[in-house]
């Protein structure tokens, strides 16, 4: 804990003198609109100063003026006709000065809307880096997914709202079991999982529900310094804002119907309840049938959040979810035992049949949870600004769960295991950050300093695990006991499983970390990033056995350059990024199983290089990021070559590509994405012909190396077809190697390309919308060491009344 508490006050004491600088004047006042509402997300400074602020939801701003003089204030945000006044204000004064800009609300909402979704040069965001920078400041590579995109592709599973993101592909969909959580994506080639709500803890074991996203960011890359190890993957970071409340009413009710019995409500109701405070509610009750031949899912969601403006400088938010879900879920088809040789290389040799389920609306399994989370914003000063978050979390896996896994080698015949889940998550998170925005001589500082502390506890109450039957890919069964058949209903697999035993279970685990991050303006063109985390993990194991408890420390440090040589138009940057993993020690015997010691072992670390442009260019009508990253992961542990009873950390794994993400508004209505990647990735170390970690051969879950996405929309703006529009889309991914080992053999998922499209009328009260997925009725899969059909042709019809 030392290293950890040096870096604590030394967070104080880089703080403290800074947060007791004496104020000497306030600057105050109000921006509205020309029909005299309040005009929220402008910028206001004094011109040729540091100091500033952006009006709030009730269009305040506050500007602390550390000495008195003559200033330029000035009012600016994009799509709108910057102000100025010049103003004169002695030491210790109070002035107030309100402005009224040229658009009416509405005017300024479009704008608003327009420039979070398309200037990404321009767009400020706090999550990214946990402090306000541009997409053009900031040197590590995001992609985000908005509402009105989720909206226009009429997308009701988080899963294929990812389809938009450059670089990430779905291998493995929740499957509803303790401790694997939603679904597994890979992203530059690790695995990565939303486990990030607002930037605090948001585990589940099932599914996420849309209805309450604002925005999916996908951080790439490693990004422990910022996050710890608790929620992160070596590629990247998955973090969901929710829906939030505004000082307007506003809400939508909406019904989508479509293929596969989808039936889905939703509502969405916003009110302000009076200048200070505002309350949002958002439900939705979700079902739909699978495409095989059994499955369902059922859900329901609550979200209520509020938010108290408490003065012009204190804020507070408040928001839960409540989320009921039941599922019955195909097994993960794992068609290796990973030791044989495969009898099958390609999809066409196994014979899979994809409308098979293996499984029955009998055997469901229940994923609720509740997550609640509390925040409050204070400006201390015109320099200083303060967050304080907590987040607390409550998950559930509560049924029947159940997989295929490999066959004996020349066999055509599977074992299809199931077992009973019980366990609950419990987590707790509080996380303190100070942002300062101040100047030393000519050079400007953004500073972060940050607090986090992560509590977890796992109950396990589960069934073990058994065998219920064999069978093939083609769907014969074939029962292990004709005497004693086992079949697909809750009162055979329970008799089943009386057997099987339990795996009772109860760990924890705590983190305790500090963070410090400063973006170094040595001029308006040229900034560094200089980041470094300190983590402190103390596993706490069983409780009832204290034997297994460890605790382990990790340095996490992150560099970034950035040099703009056009001004908010063009960057270039490179970045220095680290994760890492917390490894538990483990007990180790010589070759003959005899001599048994306890081993411990250093974090994992992932280590990224990675260069690249980044543009918003011709009159902000073209945005373009484009990256060539390079990570390597050391530390990870292995068996030894001659003896697999032992261990070290010799394990290496290196992931190299390029990334390509654009998005452009080329005329008035028309909207485009488009995305392009390239991944390799292979383990770098060699432990012969082991099936994770042989030299050469990829390590698994790695998605496919190439993907493509494209989206386009276009609405029209005048005439009688006015606020009709189209869209058509889709998504590429090339051949992948779910199975790369040179014993067992190789086994290639095939490449595939998906079309999807969309009509709609989107007018001020009504929308409208068609939608069709995988129009080309293409066959294909996902994996993850697996093989899992994906659904074919789908359509749905939505249909949405707006406040």
């Amino acid at each position: 804990m030392k290293p950890l508490k040096i870096l604590f006050n030394l967070c104080l004491m880089l703080g403290c003198p800074l947060l007791l600088m004496a104020q000497k004047a306030v600057i105050s006042g109000h921006i509205s609109t020309t029909d005299g509402k309040a005009a929220s997300q402008l910028a206001v400074r004094i011109e040729g100063r540091n100091w500033g602020d952006i009006s709030d939801v009730n269009g305040n701003y506050h500007i602390d003026i550390p000495a008195g003089g003559s200033y330029v204030l000035q009012v600016s945000g994009l799509g709108i006709e910057t102000q100025t006044k010049s103003i004169e204000i002695q030491n210790g004064a109070r002035l107030k000065e309100d402005f009224i800009i040229n658009l009416s609300y509405a005017e300024l909402a479009d704008v608003i809307v327009l420039a979070n979704q398309n200037q990404l040069g321009n767009k400020v965001t706090y999550g990214v880096q946990k402090m306000p920078l541009k997409n053009l400041e900031n040197p590590q590579v995001y992609s985000s997914v908005g509402t009105d995109l989720i909206q226009q592709q009429g997308i009701t599973n988080f899963d294929d709202a990812l389809r938009n993101v450059p670089g990430i592909s779905r291998t493995w969909a929740s499957t509803g079991r303790a401790g694997d959580g939603a679904s597994y994506f890979a992203l530059r080639g690790f695995e990565a999982q939303p486990s990030l709500y607002n930037g605090l803890p948001g585990f589940t074991a099932g599914d996420l529900d849309p209805a309450n996203i604002e925005e999916i960011q996908v951080l790439k890359g490693p990004s422990g310094t910022l996050y710890g190890a608790n929620f992160v993957g070596y590629g990247g970071v998955i973090n969901v804002i929710t829906k939030k409340p505004y000082f307007e009413k506003g809400g939508m009710l909406s019904y989508t119907g479509g293929s596969f019995g989808l039936s889905q409500i939703t509502a969405d109701y916003n009110t302000p309840l009076n200048d200070s405070m505002a309350f949002r509610m958002v439900a939705d009750y979700h079902t739909e049938n699978s495409f095989q031949d059994a499955g369902f899912k059922k859900s329901f969601l609550l979200a209520p959040s509020f938010t108290y403006k408490a003065s012009d400088r204190l804020s507070f938010d408040f928001m839960a979810e409540i989320y009921q879900e039941q599922r019955a879920v195909a097994p993960v088809f794992f068609n290796t035992n990973r030791s044989d040789a495969l009898s099958f290389k390609n999809i066409a040799e196994l014979k899979l049949n994809p409308d098979l389920s293996f499984t029955s609306n009998d055997l469901s399994i229940k994923n609720p949870r509740f997550n609640i989370q509390a925040q409050m914003n204070y400006k201390i000063s015109g320099v200083w600004s303060s967050q304080t978050a907590i987040s607390r979390s409550i998950s559930w896996a509560d049924g029947y769960y159940g997989y295929i896994y490999g066959n004996d080698l020349g066999s055509n015949q599977f074992v299809q295991y199931f077992t009973k889940e019980n366990q609950n998550n419990r987590v707790f998170d509080a996380q303190q950050n100070f942002n300062a925005d101040f100047k030393i001589g000519s050079v400007r500082n953004r500073l972060l300093l940050g607090l986090d502390y992560f509590s977890q506890q796992i109950t396990n109450n589960g069934a073990g695990y058994a065998v219920a039957r064999l069978v093939t890919p083609e769907g014969e069964v074939i029962q292990l006991d004709e005497a004693h058949p086992v079949y697909l209903t809750t009162a055979s697999i329970d008799s089943l499983l009386a057997s099987a035993g339990n795996s009772l279970s109860n760990t924890s685990k705590q983190t305790y970390a500090a963070y410090v991050s400063d973006v170094i303006n040595f001029t308006p063109k040229l900034s560094v990033l200089l980041s470094l985390r300190a983590d402190y993990f103390d596993n706490k194991g069983e409780k009832s056995d204290k034997d297994d408890d460890f605790d382990q420390f990790a340095l996490s440090p992150k560099f970034g350059l950035v040099y703009q040589p056009v001004l908010d138009k063009v960057s270039i940057f490179g970045n220095y990024q680290n994760s890492f993993m917390n490894v538990a020690p483990q007990t180790v015997t010589d070759k003959e199983g005899k001599n048994p010691q306890f081993k411990t072992f250093s974090p994992e670390h992932a280590n990224q290089w990675e260069a690249g442009i980044k543009t918003n260019i011709i009159q902000n009508k073209l945005a373009v990021t484009a990256s060539y990253y390079d990570i390597k992961v050391e530390n990870r542990v292995t068996p030894l070559e001659d003896n697999m009873n032992d261990f070290d950390q010799r394990g290496k794994v290196r992931s190299r590509g390029f990334d390509i993400d654009i998005k452009s508004d080329p005329i008035l209505g028309l909207s485009l994405i488009a995305g392009y990647t390239h991944n390799k990735i292979e383990n770098i170390s060699s432990n012969k012909t082991d099936f994770y970690t042989e030299k050469g051969r990829a390590p698994g879950g790695q998605g496919p190396q190439d993907l493509a996405n494209f989206w386009g929309t276009y609405t029209i703006q005048k005439g009688k077809l006015s606020n009709f529009g189209f869209g058509l889309g889709g998504n590429y991914a090339g051949v992948y190697k779910v199975i790369d080992n040179s014993e067992t053999g190789v086994f290639e998922l095939p490449s595939y390309t998906l079309l999807n499209a969309t009509l709609f009328y989107n007018a001020k009260h009504v929308r409208v919308s068609l939608n069709g997925n995988n129009l080309l009725n293409k066959e294909y899969y996902i994996g993850y060491w697996s093989v899992n059909p994906q659904p074919p042709v789908s359509y749905s019809m939505t249909v949405a009344f707006k406040l």
